[in-house]
């Protein structure tokens, strides 16, 4: 009984102190994911660039955003559009500039607006100056990579050293003459990948960090990181070993689904280097008092996620991203089964970390395409309104949907390694980066350019920035609204609980030191009469605060607790009337 008593008496402690405690900025923020390529283009070469961003951080400003997260802008052959790095202390051409980069700092600087960087410490570019060092047989540069001889096959044949795949079909392995051995590339071809079992390799990345933060940076998303280490092949005789077959029902066996990952991910030693990192971050800290942050991109398990939080004796990242609203629901799903998946993470998470939520990115379907339009602004309030960091990509603040492109027109090396014509579209990921639709003059307001390197989306001309901000009822600006309340101590530092009222209605409770708010999002197109004084001392009116741009209700009318009418699709946040 002694046990019992203790666990929550300790879970109040630690809920009154991080609630009675200053938020640092990074807890407080919004974070808005750039894809520099595709957000807006200063010179008319079809290409965003840093300048572009630059000139839009006003319109981040506006939208609340306090942090921007750009996916990289750093030299390279573009292969696999910036994650294949040939020089990770430059900025690639086509996006600018150093000098470009140092005025994108100071004008962030300016408006309070923090600057935080993809870091791709997997694998760099084949055609960087240490794998051509490599190939010349230079040894420093050659321990950079993983390299290992082939398999001479029955017939005589040169073949791969194991049936390891790429995340992008096809094998993991190219062979290159130069050196007479295969090298290791877990993405495309263009990129090998680095060898951190060499301390030189972490030593060079450490450099990497400190070169940008001493640049003004606020922290890194780090991209890929459980394909960081390779099962260490001494202890297999030397040789890196087959993975097993995944049992999925998968005929391709070129398929990366085709193989359980056990010796190419979530390698113990990926965890280590994570808090070696968080060790660069804190010595910035303690120099200047600014929390330099990072956040992790894994998809796993919840056991595998939170490892990245820290061991219990040192410190990982702020944010393992969160991506149960991109991998476990989509617009099929059941109130219940969006609980559950939001619940999860909570559940999960060490009680002294914060949680984070990301409904979209420049790998997955937009959450227009993948819920439905109706939906933008109910995911909206999940993303802001949920305890924890919001997290949003580009465009997600305006409903933008999924674009249509054509083979012809596919470039994103997922797509085009399917060598399907017809299917290729379901490994693409071309259709989330299509350019920011500003407003509806050329190419979206995007770029004065002839040909911009992905086609605009269909419908720019009425779903646009422009506008959306001249439209009272518009999805910005119910993301403004949302990003206003977010402010509020309810949402900063109070209490959460949840409830699927049917298999369509999901409704979640914020509270704090006498403020109570609800949300309530319908995913489907029943009408329902909710009785919200299901949850605890939500009785009487409650005044509607923000509600989505299908919904009848506007700002400031006053529904009552036990019959509150909810239309199709409609997502409403409301207060309690004091």
């Amino acid at each position: 009984m002694r046990n019992l008593f203790i666990l929550p008496l300790l879970f109040f402690l630690v809920q009154t102190t991080k609630q009675s405690k200053d938020l640092d900025w990074w807890e407080t923020t919004i974070f808005y994911q750039i894809y520099p390529r595709s957000f807006m283009d200063s010179d008319g070469d079809g290409i965003g660039d840093l300048n572009g961003i630059t000139s839009k951080l006003e319109y981040l400003k506006e939208l609340g955003v306090g942090a921007t997260w750009l996916s990289p802008m750093f030299k390279s052959p573009m292969y696999d559009f910036g994650y294949d790095i040939a020089d990770f202390y430059d900025v690639h051409d086509e996006y600018g500039t150093m000098e470009d980069f140092e005025k994108l700092i100071a004008k962030a600087n300016e408006l309070d607006i923090k600057i935080v960087l993809d870091f791709v410490p997997n694998h760099g570019s084949n055609e960087s100056v240490w794998f051509e060092e490599a190939l010349r047989g230079h040894e420093k540069y050659f321990d950079y990579f993983v390299w290992e001889d082939g398999v001479v096959d029955e017939n005589g044949i040169l073949r791969p050293p194991n049936n390891w795949n790429s995340v992008f079909r096809k094998s993991a392995w190219e062979y290159r003459e130069e050196v007479g051995k295969y090298y290791l590339h877990q993405f495309v071809i263009g990129q090998p990948d680095l060898n951190y079992r060499n301390p030189d390799v972490v030593e060079e990345m450490k450099n990497v960090l400190k070169f940008w933060l001493d640049k003004g940076v606020a922290g890194f998303r780090v991209d890929a990181i459980s394909h960081l280490f390779e099962v260490d092949k001494a202890k297999f005789d030397g040789m890196y070993p087959d993975e097993p077959l995944s049992g999925n029902k998968i005929e391709d066996p070129e398929s990366y689904d085709y193989l359980d990952h056990i010796y190419t991910k979530d390698q113990d030693e990926t965890y280590d280097m994570v808090y070696q990192w968080r060790d660069i971050f804190d010595e910035y800290k303690a120099k200047d008092g600014l929390t330099r942050v990072m956040m992790t991109e894994v998809y796993a398990s919840p056991d595998v996620t939170m490892r990245y939080f820290g061991d219990g004796e040192r410190e990982g990242a702020q944010m393992p991203f969160n991506f149960v609203l991109i991998t476990d629901v989509d617009g099929s799903s059941s109130a219940a089964e969006i609980k559950y998946a939001i619940d999860k993470f909570l559940t999960f998470k060490p009680i002294d970390k914060l949680a984070n939520w990301v409904a979209g990115n420049h790998d997955n379907s937009r959450v227009a395409s993948r819920f439905s339009p109706e939906l933008v602004d109910g995911i909206n309030m999940l993303v802001l309104l949920l305890p924890g960091v919001a997290v949003t990509y580009m465009g997600e603040e305006i409903g933008m949907v999924d674009g249509y492109i054509s083979w012809e027109d596919t470039v994103d090396p997922s797509g085009c390694n399917t060598d399907d014509p017809i299917n290729y579209w379901t490994a693409s990921r071309d259709p989330e980066r299509t350019p920011f639709q500003w407003n509806a003059q050329k190419n979206a307001g995007f770029s004065s350019a002839d040909k911009t390197w992905l086609p605009v989306a269909d419908g720019y001309e009425t779903l646009n920035v422009e506008v959306q901000q001249a439209t009272e009822r518009s999805h910005i600006n119910v993301y403004k609204a949302l990003a206003r309340l977010r402010t509020e101590p309810a949402f900063r530092h109070g209490r959460y609980e949840s409830v699927a009222f049917n298999s369509d209605v999901l409704a979640f409770k914020r509270w704090h030191n006498g403020e109570t708010y609800v949300a309530v999002i319908n995913f489907r197109d029943e009408v329902y009469n909710l009785d919200l004084t299901y949850f605890e001392n939500v009785t009487g009116q409650l005044e509607v605060i923000v509600s989505s741009v299908q919904s009848p209700k506007s700002s400031g009318d006053v529904v009552e607790a036990d019959g509150v009418q909810i239309e199709a699709r409609e997502s409403i946040v409301l207060k309690v009337v004091q």
